[in-house]
């Protein structure tokens, strides 16, 4: 069982060589067997010797783990040190696709950048981050993985004493932009072409080695951010802290905190306790994608060319090109969920009309999607289940007439049509109230039956699973978690 350490080939002040801290007494809760065998893991990573390394009792004979330093914008506000202050990278590991993977701990003790914390990871978050990126992943979402979820045995303090737990988390990429701010506050150019070029030659190799390697670079991560949060949007994912330190360089989503899942249609909602001003709320965050990436420009301004009025301008062109791939990807996957053609424009207008009366009547987005698709090209009784959806019925009438028109005009058989809705519309996902009570089992009394009943339920996201229905619906009044927290 052995790693490789592709981040110590980065400027040494972006890591810190540190060990994880043995624990008590580590046991499984869950170990993703789908995930090691996609990556092609030895088998003796789920046995005995793997949770004494993950757990940090014995360590690979190689490499060394470490923690990464990192800065960031928070909620808009410049923090130029935060870094790895409860995780380890571990090391990379190759699949047999030749694709490499971090394997990292969160949990795993104090690192140099843990500050005044503990390094500890509750139980709650290891659940949640468990099963969000697991979901997001099964919804066909750009997402880090979690290979393995342990309990360690001790408590750890919160607001109260709760049991502790480790998260193996798998990545492409660790990195962030809060790195690139990290090198570039401080003027430091050499080691930002450094982590640049680190970030081609793993991430996008097949990236033409040009003089404008940069700006090229910059362009490939605007597109797949604008891709990414569009997927978000289309499920009705809402991270809780675009931080800076917490935006991908390879357009994944990292760091599972006080995210949430549209239950109704609400454009400005936002979950996350410390969002106070609703920075990144629902429908702010292609704005707030846009801002990070600014950020980011920033840093390899000095990269794109040696006068700085001409590397901001080309930079300024790449960025400005965000809202239109954004908004591209957003129409095409709405037009898509119902069932119309995202290349003809009046059909992608009947779409985004939809979302306008989801929003007007605060239905629940993802069974006004699903239950669309049972919806016949003739008025009958499934109609009736998508209205009940609608504080307003008939506006709903009025709607479904205007998209009975276009399915008129398209060259498939009903049958084909639902299918093809049904590929794209969940008839799970990740609700609030779902995730909180698996996450409230874990911690009141270390169950975690409902986490791996859930987990289970949805890897299969888009099938109907008919004698689960109970798990598609929203909460009941006095099921719902309005507010959402991020458990460090």
């Amino acid at each position: 069982m052995r790693l490789a350490q592709h981040y110590a080939q980065l400027p040494e002040l972006l890591y810190a060589p540190t060990e994880p801290t043995p624990v008590a007494d580590p046991q499984w809760i869950v170990f993703n067997h789908d995930l090691s065998g996609s990556l092609g893991l030895n088998p003796a990573w789920s046995g005995p010797e793997g949770l004494a390394i993950l757990s940090g009792q014995t360590r690979l004979e190689a490499p060394h783990p470490l923690a990464m330093a990192y800065a960031g914008h928070q909620f808009g506000h410049w923090v130029p040190i935060l870094g790895d202050g409860r995780a380890l990278m571990l090391g990379q590991h190759q699949s047999p696709q030749g694709q490499w993977w971090d394997i990292q701990l969160k949990g795993s003790g104090q690192t140099p950048f843990s500050r005044n914390g503990d390094g500890r990871s509750s139980i709650g978050p290891v659940v949640r981050e468990f099963l969000a990126s697991e979901a997001m992943a099964a919804l066909g979402i750009p997402t880090t993985r979690s290979l393995a979820a342990l309990s360690t045995g001790q408590p750890v303090q919160r607001d109260v004493l709760e049991p502790g737990g480790i998260l193996v988390r798998v990545a492409q990429s660790h990195i962030r932009i809060g790195t690139f701010e990290y090198l570039a506050r401080q003027g430091d150019v050499a080691s930002t072409q450094a982590l640049l070029e680190f970030c081609v030659e793993h991430y996008c190799p097949l990236l033409p080695r040009r003089a404008s390697l940069a700006l090229d670079w910059f362009e490939w991560l605007v597109e797949r951010t604008a891709k990414l949060i569009s997927a978000w949007m289309q499920v009705g994912f809402i991270h809780g802290v675009m931080n800076t330190d917490n935006c991908s360089v390879v357009g994944d989503t990292i760091d599972y905190g006080p995210f949430g899942f549209l239950d109704a249609f609400i454009p400005d909602q936002v979950y996350s306790s410390i969002d106070q001003a609703g920075r990144y709320a629902y429908n702010q965050q292609p704005a707030v994608a846009t801002w990070n990436l600014a950020r980011l420009a920033e840093c390899l301004l000095p990269l794109i060319n040696d006068c700085p009025d001409k590397a901001q301008a080309a930079a300024q062109e790449v960025l400005q090109q965000f809202p239109s791939l954004f908004n591209a990807a957003f129409e095409s996957g709405i037009t898509r969920k119902v069932g119309l053609n995202p290349n003809e424009p009046a059909h992608v207008k009947v779409a985004m009309g939809y979302l306008d009366l989801l929003a007007s009547n605060e239905a629940d987005m993802t069974l006004a999607f699903r239950r669309l698709g049972t919806v016949s090209i003739q008025p009958g009784t499934a109609d009736e289940s998508v209205k009940a959806l609608f504080d307003d019925p008939q506006t709903f009438d009025a709607w479904v007439q205007a998209w009975r028109f276009h399915l008129a005009q398209l060259d498939q058989t009903e049958h084909e049509r639902q299918a093809s809705m049904n590929q794209v519309n969940p008839a799970f996902i990740l609700r609030n109230h779902l995730a909180e009570q698996a996450t409230k089992a874990a911690i009141d009394s270390m169950d975690f039956e409902p986490m791996k009943k859930l987990h289970a339920l949805l890897q299969t996201p888009f099938d109907d699973q008919p004698h689960e229905t109970s798990w598609a619906g929203p909460p009941m009044p006095e099921e719902q978690v309005l507010t959402t927290f991020c458990g460090t």
